[in-house]
């Protein structure tokens, strides 16, 4: 035990984790934590909205699979954060959000900035500490952490203002005194019938997960991939759960993905999905293929026992770590299947269907139109990329285009907004990952309306040096919404129109005036050179494409939208009933 103020308990057990790193904006709060910031090795990274602290946070953690730290000003600058925690929680990210509150005497008293944050964040955090003494300031954050890192999410730790100046005994631990990383492959019954089932399969297929890459299990699944000739598909949104240069890869399933996946997953009689909750709305039908068999057994492996069967029934559950289970399958079948060699037929047809699905994408990404086509842009774009870029994207119709194309062999190096969904991820989360990263190229893809929630970062990138790529794909309106507008009401659009009004928005310019390289593309001719250039600039980049309004991607969901009934006389003329009789 050493005697010491309840602040430096606070941040000698950050240390003690070995976080370097605390995203957030400068508030009252905790003035004396972030006094000791710059004596304990720990750089604060300000940000401009505190949405964007806990976004970088959660960019920090994917590309590390280290926790991270976001804090802010209590009341305000705590409920700033919640839509980023909650993008966190979905993406299962290990981010510890301080939340410093209202003085021990004062609370409940609704003074200045008092709100009650536990409540706030109650369903988007998978645990909440509110420090009841501040001698329990170094045991609540080894709490925080070791929870954070077991259950995969964002942990909150409440404390209130005055207990940061508080002096005590305090023990701090290093993490190996508290936590474990070792999860174990899963029940050995279990693990024997997968093998059994896989051995006897004709057409088996895999899908890689998430947990795929939190466990590192790559090189695990390739080889369980060799010992049964199976295509291995990425689930949707996680493009880099397995190398695409390896000859068994065939790209993502789900929305806007890999036509050759799908394609070959809708023969399979068995499906292995490790570190999957195979989601239904990453299963979704798509180009009009429901391509998710019907009949095949399912082996579903999983560390999250609520994950288990939580979508679609399974043939064999196991709960456990996605390398040691996928390598204590491949040692089970390589014993059972000496012997046998590949099927030189199957794995004919895995690459050609990988073959016909490329040549179809070159089809239709070679567009010389201006604007340009975003298919072509995203198409020149994952050609510039280095093998070694770290990827980020928001949500909408330019980034969901972009899954056909985004091709990577590196673990980590995907960032999508994942299961939330929220407009304004992409950017602060590319700056967190430079800044865990910063000898890998960071690049963000991002619509033009969510560039508006985001856009305010680049005087974050330009202070600390950031140099992370932003591509503004500008089409001046909201293309996702504006899509289902066009299909579902009859080409009426309310709301998604973007700076009609006022000519448009010169997004280059913006960055420029705030300190960055502006560059805007209205030619496809020069988009390889642009991206290169940006990518060698070494300073922050903004890259603003105007692309072509009128090519947008299918809805999301459409089976979740309908054709407009209207029982009012009032809204009559708006009914389905009279489409293609009303003006636009």
């Amino acid at each position: 035990m050493t005697y010491m103020t309840s602040s430096e308990a606070m941040v000698e057990t950050l240390r003690a984790e070995g976080i370097s790193e605390v995203f957030g904006i400068v508030g009252s709060a905790y003035m004396d934590v972030l006094d000791l910031f710059p004596a304990a090795g720990i750089r604060f990274v300000a940000v401009r909205h505190e949405q964007s602290a806990a976004h970088m946070a959660d960019g920090f953690s994917r590309v590390t699979g280290r926790p991270s730290v976001c804090i802010g000003q209590n009341g305000p600058g705590i409920t700033n954060m919640v839509t980023s925690i909650a993008a966190a929680y979905h993406a299962h990210s290990p981010v510890v959000i301080v939340t410093p509150s209202a003085m021990s005497s004062g609370r409940g008293l609704d003074g200045f900035q008092e709100v009650d944050q536990l409540p706030i964040f109650s369903t988007i955090t998978k645990y909440q500490l509110q420090l009841s003494r501040p001698d329990r300031m170094a045991e609540a954050f080894r709490t925080a952490f070791r929870i954070a890192l077991a259950e995969r999410g964002p942990v909150q730790i409440d404390i209130p203002r005055d207990f940061f100046y508080a002096e005590g005994d305090f023990a701090i631990l290093e993490p190996d005194h508290y936590r474990v990383s070792n999860r174990g492959p899963g029940e050995s019954a279990a693990l024997d019938r997968a093998a059994e089932i896989l051995a006897a399969a004709k057409r088996p297929a895999i899908i890689a997960g998430m947990g795929v890459t939190e466990s590192a299990a790559a090189d695990e699944v390739r080889r369980l991939a060799r010992l049964i000739d199976a295509p291995v598909a990425a689930s949707y949104q996680h493009t880099d759960a397995y190398p695409f240069d390896d000859e068994l890869a065939v790209g993502p399933i789900g929305y806007q993905g890999s036509k050759a996946a799908m394609g070959l997953l809708s023969k399979a009689d068995v499906i292995l999905a490790i570190g999957t909750r195979v989601s239904g709305f990453g299963t979704l039908p798509q180009y009009g293929f429901d391509y998710f068999p019907k009949t095949a057994k399912i082996i579903q492996i999983e560390i999250d026992p609520r994950q288990i069967g939580r979508v679609r029934p399974f043939e064999v559950g196991i709960i456990g770590d996605a390398r040691e289970a996928a390598g204590a399958i491949a040692d089970r079948l390589q014993a059972s299947l000496k012997g046998r060699k590949p099927d030189p037929s199957r794995l004919t047809e895995i690459r050609e269907a990988k073959e016909a699905w490329a040549e179809e994408l070159e089809s239709i990404s070679s567009s010389d139109a201006s604007p340009i086509s975003p298919r072509r842009a995203v198409a020149e774009l994952a050609r510039a990329l280095p093998a070694d870029a770290i990827v980020t994207s928001d949500i909408g119709n330019i980034c969901s285009v972009a899954n056909a194309y985004l091709r990577f062999t590196k673990p980590r190096s995907f960032l999508p907004a994942l299961g939330f969904g929220n407009c304004g991820f992409a950017y602060p989360a590319a700056l967190g990952a430079k800044v865990a990263a910063p000898d890998r190229p960071v690049v963000a893809i991002i619509g033009d309306g969510a560039w508006g929630m985001s856009l305010h970062e680049v005087m974050t990138a330009v202070e600390e040096k950031l140099p992370v790529v932003a591509c503004v794909f500008n089409n001046q309106e909201w293309g996702a919404e504006k899509k289902n507008q066009i299909d579902f009401y009859d080409d009426r659009y309310v709301g998604a129109d973007i700076g009609h009004g006022v000519g448009g928005f010169n997004f280059a310019e913006i960055a420029q005036a705030m300190g960055a390289l502006g560059v805007r593309v209205t030619d496809p001719a020069n988009l390889q050179d642009t991206y290169k250039e940006a990518l060698a600039a070494g300073t922050p980049v903004v890259i603003e494409i105007m692309v072509d309004p009128k090519e947008l991607a299918e809805p999301f969901r459409r089976d979740a939208l309908q054709f407009p009934k209207r029982h009012l006389e009032r809204y009559a003329h708006l009914d389905e009933s009279n489409f293609g009789k009303t003006a636009a």
